[in-house]
């Protein structure tokens, strides 16, 4: 992928704040699940592509082997998701999906799951 993007998380989530607010352990369940899955399929994309055809996902194990190999699930890690959030806002606000201004920031964008798992690695 092309430089800017490819400095960025391609991904990320959100939660409704009631959501988050009434169920805090599922909640905490999903942000640790998907970076483990993210690790597992860096670490182990062989055992990944047999998960994905044994779930019924897909039917051929050599294209999900490959797509896993060659996406670089690893690289999370080495990215900011404070400014991932920051880029991505900027694009949108430049395209009119955003209609207020760059200096105002979001409420309390919850990047600390992160933050503390890649500094514990």
């Amino acid at each position: 992928m092309d430089r800017p993007w490819s400095q960025y998380f391609c991904c990320m989530l959100a939660g409704n704040r009631e959501y988050v607010q009434n169920y805090p352990v599922a909640t905490k369940r999903v942000l640790r699940a998907i970076p483990k899955a993210a690790e597992f399929c860096a670490s182990e994309p062989g055992h990944a592509a047999q998960r994905l055809v044994d779930g019924g996902f897909t039917d051929r194990y050599d294209y999900a082997f490959e797509t896993l190999r060659d996406i670089p699930y690893d690289r999370w890690h080495d990215y900011d998701a404070a400014d991932s959030i920051r880029f991505y806002a900027l694009r949108m606000h430049e395209v009119g999906f955003i209609k207020s201004s760059r200096r105002r920031s979001s409420p309390a964008a919850p990047t600390g799951v992160f933050s503390k798992r890649s500094s514990a690695s």
